[in-house]
């Protein structure tokens, strides 16, 4: 009696490091050349190891037109609109307006029920399992799974997900 192992994926929502600075270097850049921007107080700094953006701008036009740089060119460089959580709001600080965009790295726990729960209100032959800030997928046929990785697609979650370990 052979044991089989049953094909599975995982599904994440990290960002990659390296992609993530290079699309901040791009934005900084692209400030630094526009005419709107010129003699405006403007930092974008990236906490590395929080995932955070620290966004410091003049007023609320300014930091309206850095979120759309921001989402324009890290789409460019490969990541997904939705890594980043622009839901909360700026703060005035003397006389600059201060932001701090989370990067979304990992599935939080509402957000992981969220998946299993869409996963299995599909009805399909599928095992969906929260490990940590992954969820872990298993089926006994590929094409459930594949299945799943449609359903997730056309899921409306406020997180970029990506499939990996996909295993047959």
């Amino acid at each position: 009696q052979k044991y089989k192992i049953m094909p599975s994926f995982d599904i994440t929502a990290k960002v990659d490091l390296q992609t993530l600075d290079n699309a901040i270097n791009i934005v900084k850049k692209e400030i630094s050349t526009r005419y709107d921007f010129k003699g405006s107080h403007i930092e974008i700094d990236l906490d590395k190891k929080n995932y955070l953006l620290k966004i410091e701008c003049e007023n609320d036009m300014q930091l309206k037109q850095l979120e759309d740089i921001l989402i324009t060119k890290s789409m460019r460089q490969g990541l997904d609109a939705k890594c980043y959580d622009l839901s909360k709001d700026a703060s005035a600080s003397g006389k600059y307006l201060r932001k701090e965009v989370q990067v979304i790295n990992g599935i939080d726990k509402a957000g992981a029920k969220q998946i299993v729960k869409i996963i299995k209100d599909s009805g399909l032959k599928v095992q969906p399992a929260i490990m940590d800030d992954i969820i872990r997928v298993t089926a006994k046929k590929i094409d459930d799974l594949q299945a799943v990785i449609a359903l997730c697609n056309n899921s409306n979650v406020d997180f970029p997900l990506q499939y990996t370990n996909m295993k047959s």
